[in-house]
């Protein structure tokens, strides 16, 4: 060490020149400090070698391997130092509002590093809002594996089905400004989607059918027969008690076997066949990533075009009789929007959007340039993390097209609880805006349809564009379920879950309170098949328990 500090302090002395010359080189060639010139060469030579070596010898004793880290998170290097720090990392201090949940967001990010590693997922974006203020975002792994993008608040993925909670609140509009009618048959709006019959009965779809997934249109299996014995098959399982409580309880392979629906998908796909399903065994039903419409590469122009893809299909089951997830459904409903709002499809939506200051939310598409846009991720028959193919979701934009951040499914979340709620408070607060949606319309749209299933968490029914869960207590001093809405998202590459956990309000006692009061948990990942609802529930509880205390 005092052979080093010597050696500096000597060049230092050394110098000679102008009081400051820049430009100099530092001892690895890269382009050095400006170094001031020491013609006094005393004392302050002395001072600014003593300093130079002391950065020196820390640099040195701080040196270590340069092997790159697993994610952002490690403490590596290679990071630029305004990238490795996200917000709300335990590096950065919280937001005001997030001080008082410092707990819960420590056992949150630790459980998503869980689920996240369990996985084998690139990267996940979580956000959190309490009383409709955003206390915590955060962002852990790559949003760009190759280019080692780290994720971040602001990262845009695909939301998948989500995107059918969106659709609906185009139709609640539309319904409440009476320029639709959910109990019309559709051929009134659509006459291009042809009548249909079920076993030789003429029978009628609904835009009200739709939108709860009753509607008997298929979704990406075509084979009727396996999908009716599917159904049959699960409900026999459900008899005898041997579904498990949750779908994300299944055992789950990296980047691969899932606990929802793709749009709610139950397995991994297949990236080295583009999941098509080429060697799939005869008569065994594919799942949602085996099937090939998922991954169309057509442009389709608008819904109308895209009708073409299933309207002359037989209905599965008859209209009202049973559940069946159909991302075509929606297709339909899009088509539903133009017929009775007299815009475009996305034009309309993009109108919404504006009202409910969702800015970063758009429909996906390859050509526009999207900042923070990720990349997206699947495992093939290897296990090996590979791009997954490219996809055109023009023929499913109200089904599973849209591209958003947590920020906006934070604030989407918030203006339908706002809605949801702002009833109650009327009374004693006058002064409260309107909701975007009434809130008998939000009643409406969050109450449990009869025949439905809400397959990301068995507890629940299916409404109307979205899963609801109602409060329950069976046995004292026991479980109690609580009362929550939630839309999960399964696409090619991608998963996601937006969770809305409204506070048990008591009517006699919310003189002080303002809505929305609740918690709203969206998280949004790059890789398919994982499932996120338990995750964001239990987050969404963590959360509840520390604005309690």
């Amino acid at each position: 060490m005092y052979r080093l500090l010597s050696s500096v302090t000597a060049r230092a002395s050394a110098a000679t020149g102008p009081a400051w010359s820049g430009g100099r080189r530092g001892a690895h060639g890269r382009p050095g400090l400006p170094v001031l010139g020491l013609g006094w060469a005393g004392g302050l030579g002395l001072g600014l070698g003593l300093a130079l070596g002391a950065k020196l010898a820390m640099g040195l004793r701080g040196a270590g391997p340069t092997q790159s880290p697993a994610d952002p998170e490690a403490a590596g290097a290679e990071l630029p130092h305004e990238q490795a720090l996200s917000p709300g990392s335990p590096h950065t201090p919280p937001p005001p509002a997030a001080r008082g949940f410092s707990r819960a967001i420590e056992s949150s990010r630790d459980l998503l590093h869980r689920i996240k590693d369990e996985v084998g997922a690139p990267g996940i974006v979580v956000g959190v809002s309490v009383d409709g203020k955003e206390v915590w975002s955060e962002g852990l792994g790559y949003a760009d594996v190759e280019n080692r993008v780290p994720c971040k608040p602001e990262t845009v993925m695909r939301i998948a089905s989500i995107s059918k909670s969106l659709t609906m609140v185009a139709l609640a509009k539309l319904w409440e400004a009476g320029k639709l009618d959910l109990d019309l048959p559709v051929q009134h709006y659509v006459p291009e989607f042809p009548e249909k019959e079920y076993e030789g009965e003429k029978v009628s779809v609904t835009t009200r059918l739709l939108i709860s997934h009753l509607s008997g249109i298929r979704h990406y299996e075509k084979d009727v027969k396996k999908v009716k014995e599917e159904k049959a098959h699960k409900a026999l399982k459900m008899m005898k008690g041997l579904m498990p409580s949750d779908p994300e309880e299944e055992p789950k392979e990296k980047g691969g076997r899932n606990q929802e629906r793709s749009d709610s998908p139950k397995a991994k796909a297949d990236q080295e066949n583009e999941g098509r399903g080429r060697h799939s065994k005869p008569g065994k039903k594919k799942n949602d990533f085996e099937q090939g419409e998922l991954y169309l590469k057509e442009k389709f122009e608008n819904s109308i075009e895209s009708l073409r893809l299933f309207k002359n299909d037989p209905l599965f089951f008859k209209p009202g009789s049973q559940f069946l997830y159909s991302t075509f459904g929606y297709t339909l409903l899009a088509a539903i929007v133009e017929r009775a709002s007299g815009y475009k499809y996305l034009d309309y939506m993009q109108k919404i959007f504006h009202d409910l200051d969702m800015l970063t939310t758009v429909q996906e598409e390859n050509e526009p340039v999207i900042y923070n846009r990720a990349r997206f991720y699947v495992y093939n028959k290897k296990k090996r993390l590979v791009n997954t193919p490219y996809v055109d979701n023009s023929y499913k934009w109200a089904g599973g097209g849209f591209l958003s951040t947590v920020g906006d499914l934070l604030k989407f979340g918030n203006a339908m609880l706002y809605g949801y709620q702002v009833g109650l408070f009327k009374n004693s607060n006058e002064n409260l805006l309107p909701g975007y949606l009434k809130p008998e319309t939000m009643v409406m749209m969050w109450t449990p349809v009869p025949n439905t299933e809400m397959s990301w968490d068995k507890e629940g029914k299916y409404a109307m564009a979205w899963g609801i869960v109602e409060k329950k207590q069976t046995y004292g001093s026991c479980r109690k379920q609580r009362h929550y809405a939630s839309h999960t998202g399964g696409a090619v590459g991608a998963s996601s879950v937006l969770l809305v956990l409204p506070e048990e309000l008591d009517p006699e006692a919310i003189n002080n309170k303002v809505p929305p009061r609740g918690i709203i948990v969206s998280i949004i990942c790059n890789m398919q098949s994982v499932g996120l609802n338990s995750t964001a529930l239990k987050i969404a509880l963590e959360f509840d328990k520390d604005r309690a205390d």
